[in-house]
């Protein structure tokens, strides 16, 4: 029998391919209380080093089945999150007893408060967590729906093929980079912050 561990990416990648990429990404995109335990970005460099061949132990993918994977589960998930939360956020967030969401969510309102809908909803995707309850949120605070999908579409494209195709770039250059893996996501989760946290240094000049 395959034991899977939820949370590690390789592991998910290894039993179900290409579909674990859909199916995390939909619910890391828009459904918190799943979404906060689901790997995201340990999930998406891998696959795309798994994507470029090579002497791995790892599962060998697809390319453009991982990339189209990625893309319709973190668009769908972000929009189905953004409908839930219009119609039952409220509801769910003051029933809900875990300090860590409300934090988060708290996270979320200044990220849009502070960077407006636009430029928050596209940020956000590069932020673990806040991006989970990122969409619910911007339905909550009634985001025009408009305006959420464009700039929705266009942070979880910009947010998963380039972390795909980072994977699969240095997969295919770097020979065994499948052991340094933990390493190479943590380094790419802390230069896709820096953008945040550059216009955070910014403002607070200002």
């Amino acid at each position: 029998m395959l034991a899977v561990d939820p949370t590690s990416g390789a592991s998910l990648l290894a039993a179900f391919g290409a579909l674990a990429v859909l199916i995390v990404l939909f619910a890391e995109s828009g459904l918190p209380v799943v979404g906060f335990f689901l790997p995201g970005d340990t999930l998406l460099f891998p696959a795309g080093v798994f994507c470029a061949g090579g002497n791995h132990p790892g599962p060998h993918l697809s390319l453009w089945q991982v990339m189209v994977c990625a893309a319709v589960g973190s668009v769908a998930g972000a929009q189905f999150g953004f409908f839930l939360g219009r119609r039952g956020g409220r509801t769910a967030l003051a029933r809900s007893r875990s300090p860590r969401l409300k934090s988060v969510v708290l996270r979320g309102e200044e990220l849009l408060r502070r960077y407006g809908y636009r430029k928050a909803i596209v940020l956000g995707r590069f932020v673990p967590m806040v991006r989970t309850v990122l969409s619910p949120l911007a339905g909550m605070l009634e985001v025009p729906v408009r305006t959420f999908t464009v700039w929705q579409i266009t942070g979880a494209l910009a947010w998963s093929q380039s972390l795909v195709l980072a994977g699969y770039w240095l997969g295919a250059a770097v020979p065994g980079i499948d052991r340094y893996l933990l390493a190479a996501v943590a380094l790419i989760v802390a230069l896709s912050l820096l953008p945040l946290l550059l216009q955070a240094r910014g403002n607070s000049r200002s």
